[in-house]
């Protein structure tokens, strides 16, 4: 099953989006989730494992995950034991603030989150109480018609962040090993390292020693995708980053993220994200300016 493109509108007045206790499980989780907003994730109770680009996270009640846009994932609620969570997800410009004289941002979780590959905090009890009070009153604003709502639980979003980004100094979790046998964290690393070289079933599977049947479907449960969705998530976040950050024009980053012809990327990259290469530069930018 290819990525489920979450449908958020970057351009919107009020680019949030909360669910609060939902319960999910093995039937009715979505496989996986791609898109541009940051999103938390708060645990209240189940277990189960959470894919986060590449890494294998076990799931325990108090646990907290910081996922940057762009990020693909999934959770594997247990059978036994359903997840039951809460999920914030906001666009960057929603938190941005004056700098003050510090250098501190409230996105710094997430990007120290990404820069050490470690999406998982876990919390001691103080902080989960805390935790689970703001979501309260973030779902108490958006549900009370009540004048200055968005303000309100934008508010205690950045209380939220605030908190978050003082955790991260500290040690974070390790990433735990959840049954994902050894050639599967391997052959993720290589895509990680590697997402534009050669990274085919033939290649893979050679190097992990693994039969391409077996390969192939281990793969899927793990990670909710074929070996061909998910290296082309991969490049196609890439190609979203680059389509932001630099004047390369759109074949060369077509050229640069795998693509051997720029109309297979052009298909490819409307088919994920629901606009064109070109369409996603000029909303992104334009809402940067909002």
């Amino acid at each position: 099953m290819k990525p489920i493109r979450k449908q958020f509108d970057a351009a919107a007045s009020f680019p949030f989006e909360f669910s609060y206790r939902a319960v999910k499980d093995s039937h009715n989780e979505l496989p996986n989730h791609l898109h541009d907003w940051h999103e938390i994730v708060y645990v209240h109770s189940g277990k189960g494992v959470f894919f986060i680009d590449g890494s294998f996270y076990a799931i325990e009640p108090g646990d907290l995950f910081l996922l940057p846009g762009n990020t693909v994932h999934r959770a594997l609620p247990d059978e036994e034991a359903p997840l039951t969570v809460s999920a914030i997800y906001f666009h960057g410009r929603i938190v941005q603030w004056d700098s003050l004289g510090d250098t501190f941002s409230f996105v710094q979780c997430f990007e120290e989150a990404n820069k050490r590959k470690s999406q998982k905090l876990s919390l001691d009890t103080s902080d989960q109480h805390l935790i689970e009070t703001m979501l309260v009153h973030i779902n108490d604003e958006l549900t009370m018609d009540k004048p200055g709502r968005r303000h309100a639980a934008v508010l205690h979003l950045l209380q939220l962040l605030l908190l978050l980004n003082r955790q991260i100094p500290a040690p974070t979790a390790e990433r735990k090993h959840t049954g994902a046998p050894e050639w599967m964290r391997l052959t993720l690393r290589t895509i990680d390292e590697h997402p534009f070289g050669d990274v085919s079933l033939s290649t893979l599977t050679a190097k992990a020693a693994v039969n391409p049947s077996h390969f192939t479907r281990v793969f899927k449960l793990l990670t909710g995708m074929t070996l061909t969705e998910y290296v082309t998530a991969k490049r196609i976040s890439h190609a979203k980053e680059l389509l932001l950050s630099s004047d390369a024009p759109i074949h060369a980053i077509a050229s640069e993220c795998g693509f051997e012809s720029l109309p297979h990327f052009h298909r490819t990259f409307k088919k994920l994200t629901g606009t064109t290469p070109a369409g996603y530069k000029r909303s992104s930018l334009a809402s940067d300016f909002k």
